[in-house]
């Protein structure tokens, strides 16, 4: 990511960070799932124990769920160390889990945010943040086959913000 532009969502998301067919049940089995995604974490046990334990306790703090179903869910503070660059990764839950939103609708679209700063943590925050303020880019997301779909609708929308 370059110091000098937004953050470009589409180029911190990738096929691998996106799962379209999120299984748990409830907040704290979908942040674990959400954190099985990154693969900075994937062979580090206490890293991803200590990114998870982080993203709990921030959600007890207050819901990271926005409203319109969803969800983005983050660390309070930047974990130093964990990523070199800010990581996103989408998921989706077919029939949505209660998440504590503001309106009280479950979450079905995740955006998992991980990144090395707290200026790039909340430059990214505020853009997905933004991005996500337009109903067709949801309904699009919901409706999303393929991780290339989840990364062309995503591209589209940043080109028109």
């Amino acid at each position: 990511m370059k110091n000098s532009g937004p953050a470009v969502l589409s180029e911190l998301i990738s096929p691998a960070t996106i799962n379209l067919n999120l299984k748990s049940a409830d907040r704290d089995a979908v942040l674990d799932e959400l954190v099985g995604q990154i693969p900075a974490v994937a062979n580090q046990p206490e890293a991803r124990q200590n990114l998870l334990r982080a993203l709990q306790e921030r959600e007890r703090l207050h819901s990271t769920g926005i409203g319109d179903g969803v969800a983005l869910p983050h660390a309070r503070n930047a974990l130093v160390g964990l990523v070199t660059r800010p990581v996103i990764v989408f998921g989706r839950h077919a029939q949505g889990i209660p998440y504590n939103a503001i309106d009280g609708a479950p979450a079905r679209l995740f955006f998992l945010l991980v990144a090395p700063t707290v200026t790039e943590h909340l430059a990214v925050l505020a853009r997905i943040s933004r991005l996500l303020r337009d109903p067709r880019v949801r309904q699009e997301l919901l409706k999303a086959d393929s991780a290339g779909k989840v990364l062309e609708i995503i591209r589209e929308a940043e080109g028109r913000m």
